[in-house]
């Protein structure tokens, strides 16, 4: 995993460049690849935003507030559009496939870019990050295990300790089969040698949590910007996060590598995207309006606030990064039946 750094408002140096992004102005190369795009026409249309999942959840949040920024700096409507299903692969398929002329982006995670093409191989529209042109990685973000607040656990060893008891029994709810979330309860089962029963809702983090306030669940794999307003209102706790080492957004909660699973501790990348092939000029407006996004007070904020950890890297390194998530799925296919 490449350079993980907390986010913090102090490192936005200042209020960037937002106002001085342009309108989708010439980039002073003169380029102007007759591809598409190109130049001061660009955008010449509203931009489609396509998330990947349902409203709610995780990943919304943080696409949402990409695509805001974007908007700003481009001086064009950028509109956001939910694709959920398959595990992400609808959605994120739909950005790779579109025209290359930057009118359509998007945003995807490491699950849907890392280890579906690894589960479905030739059924996904790409494969490697070399099929498509990554813009900009907007964070990483651990799995946390929540309860409802009457629930006796207290820790992941009080769930352990249950599930050695009642094998089967537990249900945990994640926001599809084979996402991250699905993937650590799985690493846990495996690595502690119990059986926790993950329960997958296509519909996403946002359902996954409506089957646990529902009493459908005993316990929810997810993400801390799914659970806060309820952890804060008294209706759920945390009682374990799937990492390495202490996660700020919630530092009381013991981790994976605490109780001593240190297989166990994968978080989820987020990235921005778009088709292969853009013209020059219109990859170098978007890359440069994400990181003037990413690098201001608002979107640092914002993503503090929710739990993610900062890590704005761009197009090359975004690729080695999310060859690095790949290879770490490889040895989990046998988990998950892959």
């Amino acid at each position: 995993m490449t350079r993980h750094r907390l986010l913090t408002a102090a490192t936005a140096a200042g209020a960037l460049l937002l106002a001085g992004c342009g309108s989708g102005g010439d980039d002073g190369s003169g380029s102007d690849n007759a591809s598409g795009g190109g130049g001061s026409d660009f955008p010449s249309r509203e931009i489609a935003y396509i998330i990947p999942y349902d409203t709610g959840g995780s990943t919304d949040p943080i696409g949402r507030q990409h695509a805001q920024g974007l908007e700003e700096c481009l001086g064009g409507s950028v509109i956001v559009e939910n694709q959920p299903g398959a595990s992400a692969t609808i959605g994120t398929g739909a950005i790779v496939t579109a025209d290359p002329d930057g009118h359509t982006i998007g945003m995807t995670t490491s699950s849907a870019v890392g280890l579906q093409p690894l589960v479905m191989g030739d059924q996904l529209p790409y494969d490697s990050a070399e099929d498509y042109q990554p813009l900009i990685k907007l964070a990483d973000l651990p799995t946390v295990l929540t309860v409802r607040a009457d629930s006796p656990w207290q820790d992941i060893e009080d769930l352990v300790a249950a599930a050695e008891q009642d094998p089967g029994a537990i249900r945990v709810s994640v926001s599809g089969a084979g996402t991250t979330p699905d993937l650590n309860v799985q690493q846990l089962n495996q690595a502690a040698g119990i059986e926790l029963t993950s329960v997958p809702f296509t519909g996403g983090g946002g359902e996954a949590l409506v089957a646990l306030l529902g009493g459908e669940v005993e316990a929810n794999a997810g993400y801390a910007p799914s659970v806060q307003a309820q952890v804060e209102a008294g209706e759920l706790r945390v009682i374990g996060v799937f990492y390495d080492e202490e996660y700020y957004a919630f530092p009381d909660a013991q981790t994976t590598s605490e109780a001593g699973y240190d297989d166990a501790a994968l978080p989820v990348g987020y990235y921005s995207i778009a088709p292969n092939d853009l013209p020059d000029d219109v990859l170098e407006e978007l890359v440069s309006c994400s990181e003037d996004v990413l690098a201001t007070d608002e979107f640092q904020s914002f993503a503090e606030e929710q739990g993610y950890i900062y890590d704005p890297i761009t197009t090359d390194e975004v690729r080695e990064d999310i060859q690095s998530y790949r290879e770490r799925y490889q040895p989990l296919l046998d988990i998950i039946g892959g």
